[in-house]
């Protein structure tokens, strides 16, 4: 089975002072850098190349469905992920990376679009079925 080189990073830009900072946390092999800004941003990273492709050719995010839409579906995808991320002996080592999400939470639009069109990616990619869905 292949490994992508996943990481689904949530790089939160913090409400913070007047002015931006730069922080930076080494993770092994990866680089972090979160800066705190006047409002608050989220920013999902793929190490994945082919990922970026696959992206450019879906429709913008507001042609078809809500933001509401993206959102429920990210979180029983992201439940279904961090089930099997949490059992590597019966899932193997291709979910690497933990997926923080967090219903609550405002993402917007567009990151919400590009964490399911993750998702979508993954299953056309790779071949996984995270969730049976009617009609596929």
């Amino acid at each position: 089975m292949k490994t992508p080189l996943f990481l689904a990073l949530f790089a939160c830009f913090l409400i913070g002072c007047n002015s931006p900072k730069s922080l930076s946390t080494d993770i092994p092999s990866q680089e972090i850098s979160v800066e705190a800004l006047d409002s608050t941003e989220y920013d999902l990273i793929v190490f994945d190349p082919t990922f970026d492709t696959f992206l450019v050719t879906q429709p913008y995010p507001k042609s078809f469905y809500s933001d509401q839409y993206y959102k429920n579906w990210n979180s029983r995808y992201c439940i279904e992920w961090n089930i099997r991320h949490g059992n590597p002996l019966r899932y193997g080592d291709f979910y690497e990376t933990q997926i923080p999400y967090d219903i609550s939470i405002d993402y917007g639009i567009d990151f919400n679009f590009k964490l399911y069109q993750y998702f979508q990616f993954i299953e056309k990619e790779y071949g996984i079925v995270l969730i049976r869905r009617r009609g596929r």
